[in-house]
């Protein structure tokens, strides 16, 4: 009986994402550093009275349910308080953040809206 050997060879592989012809930084240290600071609202600001809760889920559901937003646009920091809703995170574009206030604004009702969306 023969026996066969077989050799199996890893490969690595590096990827860089790129946008047009330049590469795109996933280095967020500054961004995460600005959030360790206490001065700005994070996701564990998150109030858990039931109304906050509420208008947060249905804002949430608002924003997933447009199927033209980007991956970003989609996953967006939405922080309800006190009937005032924060949206934070990155978006494609000008036109992104400004449809994303306007969907957001018509969920909110009364809520105050605070658009800090950044355009990447």
């Amino acid at each position: 009986m023969k026996k066969h050997h077989i050799a199996v060879l890893g490969l690595a592989l590096t990827f860089t994402a790129t946008a047009g012809d330049h590469a795109v930084r996933s280095n967020n240290s500054g961004i995460n550093e600005r959030d360790r600071s206490n001065q700005t609202l994070t996701a564990d600001d998150q109030n858990q009275s039931k109304g906050d809760v509420e208008l947060a889920a249905k804002i949430r559901r608002a924003v997933v349910a447009q199927s033209d937003l980007s991956v970003d646009g989609h996953n967006i920091k939405i922080i309800a308080m006190n009937n005032a809703v924060t949206l934070r995170g990155p978006v494609k574009d000008k036109t992104e953040r400004a449809a994303i206030e306007k969907l957001v604004r018509s969920a909110a009702g009364t809520a105050t809206v605070d658009n800090q969306l950044e355009i990447k």
